[in-house]
């Protein structure tokens, strides 16, 4: 064994066969959702059917928000110049950063100072959220997942709270967002509801997924409505055109329900 061999945990590939955390990748095809197959990857054993619909919800509540996100902007631009959907979807995922996407990361590490704070200082949840929130003020930081740019009330939380109450989560942690969203109205005299990522903060954090992972699930659900707006950019619009951020209309389908 050289000096240079390492070891993983994820895939074993063999002739003839491909394994994903020990199962075979032709029996999972057919049998697992995608979700379900994320999920895997990321924790190392499948899910139950109810967190797997949680998983599903997840990735479908950000699939896309329009053509003013950072990250679609910069994926229609790099489309227009001609490059290749690889490049222009490249240019799209590397806009997630702090503040389009980050947020997810940001809240769970919120919601799990909390809980530390819960444990450690003998708080009650009412303590230990108005203490973040009076800390954060103090140093006029800004608190992540509450309020939204366009949406008074975020639609996509209460249905990800929905589907998390049908899996039986119960690690406190949408109790401990419900309770910071209300210690910062009290505490800032403001009304930021939980929005979508604050939601899914709290759902990762119940599920046990590390902060570091988080910003994954925004640009996995994401690169679909990047494919989508990027290869409607190069088929309907001219090159190198100038984009303006906001002054477009949209004239897809009319409204429709399932």
């Amino acid at each position: 064994m050289s000096d240079l061999n390492w070891t993983t945990e994820i895939t074993k590939i063999k002739p003839d066969e491909i394994r994903l955390r020990g199962y075979r990748i032709d029996e999972l095809m057919g049998n697992v959702t995608f979700p379900e197959a994320v999920y895997l990857a990321l924790k190392g054993e499948l899910p139950g059917k109810e967190i797997g619909e949680l998983i599903n919800a997840i990735l479908v509540s950000s699939i896309d928000h329009g053509a003013t996100p950072p990250s679609v902007l910069a994926a229609r631009t790099i489309a227009s110049t001609g490059a290749p959907l690889n490049a222009a979807v490249a240019g799209g995922i590397l806009a997630v950063s702090r503040w389009h996407g980050g947020a997810i990361e940001m809240c769970m590490q919120h919601l799990i100072e909390i809980k530390r704070m819960m444990g450690e200082e003998n708080l009650d949840e009412v303590q230990a959220t108005r203490k973040l929130v009076s800390a954060y003020r103090a140093q006029k930081k800004r608190l992540s997942g509450f309020g939204h740019r366009i949406h008074k009330k975020d639609p996509r939380t209460k249905t990800l709270f929905d589907l998390a109450e049908k899996a039986k989560l119960n690690g406190n942690f949408i109790s401990i967002a419900r309770s910071l969203s209300g210690a910062i109205k009290e505490i800032l005299g403001r009304e930021l509801p939980i929005n979508v990522d604050g939601a899914i903060a709290a759902l990762l954090c119940e599920l046990d997924f590390p902060p570091e992972v988080a910003n994954g699930f925004f640009m996995m659900a994401r690169v679909p409505g990047l494919i989508a707006h990027i290869f409607e950019e190069q088929s309907n619009q001219k090159p190198m055109r100038k984009i303006h951020p906001t002054d477009h209309n949209y004239k897809g389908p009319e409204d429709r329900t399932l």
